[in-house]
């Protein structure tokens, strides 16, 4: 997302950023296979490391955008009621890299979300 709004020339009407919602990632960099991905793309994640969404979070973004089912229910988990301003990045899950192995599929759901957003909020 923040790729395509830096092409777009709108960096400064959008704050971005990505959030786990587990905890089993914190700290850790993005995942090697992925960030070949993001390379291949043109997109650095240096310095990029996991962290878990926050209330606070939750309560300064405007939109809220989850990957799949299993994200919703985590985020109901976390958040109950509040997690109501979450919504889908597509109306199927993103392929999920992490079982597919398929790391240019779920680039390519990612794309498609991400792009309709932003038409979206044009």
């Amino acid at each position: 997302m923040k790729d395509l709004v830096k092409k777009a020339g709108r960096e400064k009407e959008f704050s971005i950023a990505s959030a786990a919602v587990s905890r089993e990632e914190i700290g850790n960099p993005v995942y090697p296979p992925a960030r070949r991905e993001l390379q291949k793309h043109g997109i650095r994640c240096d310095g990029h490391t996991a962290h878990q969404i926050t209330r606070a979070e939750l309560q300064s973004y405007d939109y809220i955008f989850y990957m799949d089912g299993s994200n919703a229910r985590y985020l109901r988990r976390l958040f109950g009621a509040e997690a109501e301003k979450c919504r889908p990045l597509l109306s199927h899950d993103v392929a999920d890299p992490w079982y597919t192995g398929d790391f240019r599929q779920t680039w390519q759901d990612i794309l498609e979300g991400c792009t309709a957003i932003l038409e979206e909020l044009t």
